[in-house]
């Protein structure tokens, strides 16, 4: 009498109709060589330096400022006081948090879209420009290249309100600048033109996506008869949209981190600033830290700071994930 064993990939009995799973067997694991383990050992210790540093100035500070979040920690008497939720408690109390927040959120929402477009179409024109590509981009990546100090230096000169180049320049046409350093109103402004002027890293990015996408796409749309406006959203910006995607996340984080700019043209000697329209988070943050010595409610600023940009995140990956063409879906 035969009897026949069951295939290694058989069904249970118990599970529903339409849904059958497969069971298979694992395969045994085979263990390391001698020089397998002395090749992971070494990549090991070539990677130490960056673990130590993750260890101990990344995750260490985190947990660290997580802590003292929850006391009331002065430099100058070099001791904490647990004080529980009064620190998370006090940024709800405190006014300048909602200005902070929202001065920020109104520069986030005000840069990342001009720096999308502006990237994309200074990366446009770099992708296709025949001759002198290499002289342009070497060009255009310059201003990434200068130290913040400097940029702020010029843009001071650039931005003065009455004898400043660009407000001459649209005197020139008969246009009246405005007080860029002094009016509340042209405050983010201002510092959103600075921001503009190291666009060079994003455009970097979307100059790789564009170089990427296949030629024969724009061929078969052209046999198809569409323009080039046609061309560019049903081609261009699909092939690109992980690029835009990826751009988008890093600086709507960025934007939230927002210190340098408003810090060298309006906050560099302590009580400057234009009253509160250049009091981004950051900056609060930082004066709650280092000026006013406060490292408890400075940490729970940043932690809160933490989870808005996490919350944001989240939401922006959600959404985003909808729009975003990725070629190797279409593979499988």
């Amino acid at each position: 009498m035969s009897t026949t064993t069951a295939a290694p990939d058989a069904t249970r009995p118990g599970d529903p109709p339409g849904d059958r799973r497969t069971r298979r067997k694992r395969a045994p694991r085979t263990p390391l060589t001698k020089s397998q383990r002395r090749e992971a050992l070494t990549g090991y210790l070539f990677i130490s330096p960056w673990i130590v540093g993750f260890l101990v100035f990344t995750l260490g500070a985190m947990v660290y400022s997580l802590v003292i979040s929850f006391s009331r920690y002065q430099l100058a008497t070099d001791t904490a006081r647990p004080v529980g939720l009064a620190n998370y408690e006090a940024l709800f109390e405190d006014p300048k948090i909602g200005i902070a927040l929202a001065n920020t959120l109104y520069y986030a929402v005000l840069a990342v879209p001009l720096e999308i477009v502006l990237a994309l179409g200074l990366a446009l024109l770099l992708n296709s420009a025949r001759r002198g590509a290499g002289i342009f981009r070497t060009i255009f990546y310059l201003p990434k290249m200068t130290p913040a100090v400097a940029t702020a230096s010029v843009f001071l000169l650039l931005l003065n309100g009455s004898q400043g180049a660009i407000n001459r320049g649209l005197a020139a046409i008969g246009i009246q600048g405005p007080q860029w350093l002094l009016d509340p109103a042209w405050v983010k402004p201002s510092i959103v033109l600075m921001t503009l002027w190291g666009v060079a890293g994003t455009m970097v990015i979307f100059l790789a996506a564009l170089q990427n996408v296949p030629k024969d796409l724009y061929e078969a749309a052209s046999l198809d008869g569409a323009g080039a406006g046609r061309r560019f959203w049903n081609v261009t910006v699909p092939m690109i949209s992980p690029a835009i995607f990826f751009n988008v996340l890093v600086l709507t984080i960025a934007a939230f981190q927002i210190f340098d700019q408003a810090f060298l043209l309006f906050h560099r000697q302590t009580g400057a600033g234009t009253s509160d329209a250049s009091l981004f988070y950051a900056i609060y943050l930082f004066d709650q830290a280092f000026r006013q010595f406060n490292f408890g409610f400075a940490a729970a600023m940043a932690w809160l700071l933490f989870v808005i940009i996490l919350v944001i995140s989240l939401i922006q990956m959600r959404v985003g994930n909808r729009f975003v063409y990725y070629e190797s879906e279409d593979a499988r």
